[in-house]
């Protein structure tokens, strides 16, 4: 049962080594050895994302070596990336309700979303009822490892192709869009086709043949709690109230005038699955605390209206185009 041990992830406490020369000479076992991890220096500002309050610093907390013995299946293969990574699934309990958690669609850019999925993974081997009885969760630690591997900085957004993952699903796709109040750090754009990259065409498929009933992709950073669809999907609503409860992240979420075309969430919410981006404070911290507590809301949610819609159902509207 593999363990995890990316010190990719704690080498970036130097902060974004781009940024830091210094950090390229830190060695991961002088880092495994520090106890209090470096300042980050600030990310640059894009001159079209101003506006954008700063993020409050939250001490990330050190992540233990989760224990496989509460792996209901798992590790599972359900693909592999462009450059030949495997994206493994876990999931924990046995229950009918089928629900999802995404991390690391914008690779090593976004890398501590994915340090964030295995610190909860590690409290799921620590505190197992956490779990409903009625839940089954499924976790992706990373849909785009290639960037991950890449870089911790802007050159790890893409997947190997040179793709937003995120821009990529058959909903309101576009190959390139208005970068006004977008990321616009390097070139990059949305595939040749809906869902042209094997990450997006995996990930799709799991979703599809296993029931899934709601979702969290989690990213970075600021900019608070985003509904899936356009307009949002009802369910995708409730949870995201519900998840704004108990998150300090900004709900409604902020308004950058970015044009969002190709989502993750927007695609899954078209198809009937609650869905939602949640967004960490910034590049650096996994605000753990705080999503511990939303992943119990999330584990514990149930939507008021109708009984929810999976693609295993017949009567699931068609996804808008």
């Amino acid at each position: 049962m593999p363990i995890f041990p990316d010190l990719r992830l704690l080498t970036a406490f130097c902060g974004l080594s781009f940024l830091i020369p210094a950090c390229g000479a830190v060695s991961p076992s002088a880092v495994v050895a520090s106890s209090t991890p470096p300042a980050a220096s600030p990310l640059p500002q894009s001159t079209e994302s101003k506006g954008i309050p700063p993020s409050p610093t939250i001490t990330l907390s050190p992540r233990p070596d989760p224990s496989p013995t509460l792996y209901a299946t798992g590790p599972e293969i359900i693909g592999y990336t462009v450059a030949g990574r495997p994206l493994t699934m876990y999931r924990y309990g046995g229950g009918p309700s089928r629900r999802l958690i995404v991390a690391g669609i914008h690779g090593g850019y976004e890398w501590n979303t994915i340090a964030l999925a295995h610190q909860l993974m590690s409290h799921l081997s620590v505190h197992p009822d956490t779990i409903p009885p009625h839940v089954s969760l499924y976790l992706l630690p990373a849909l785009n490892p290639d960037g991950e591997a890449r870089s911790l900085a802007y050159e790890g957004r893409a997947n190997e192709n040179g793709v937003d993952l995120n821009r990529n699903w058959p909903s309101r796709w576009q190959d390139d869009w208005p970068k006004a109040g977008c990321w616009n750090f390097l070139p990059i754009h949305g595939g040749t086709a809906p869902a042209s990259e094997p990450e997006v065409t995996a990930l799709m498929d799991f979703i599809v043949n296993n029931g899934i009933e709601a979702i969290i992709s989690f990213h970075s950073a600021a900019l608070g709690i985003f509904p899936g669809g356009q307009p949002p999907l009802a369910e995708s609503l409730e949870l995201a109230e519900a998840v704004s409860e108990v998150a300090p992240y900004p709900y409604p979420p902020l308004n950058t005038g970015c044009l969002y075309t190709g989502q993750f969430a927007d695609w899954a919410s078209g198809v009937g699955i609650p869905a939602l981006d949640v967004e960490l404070s910034n590049h650096r911290d996994t605000d753990l605390k705080i999503n511990l507590r939303v992943l119990e809301v999330f584990l514990n949610w149930e939507p008021k209206g109708e009984p929810m819609c999976t693609l295993s159902d017949d009567g699931c509207p068609a996804e808008a185009s």
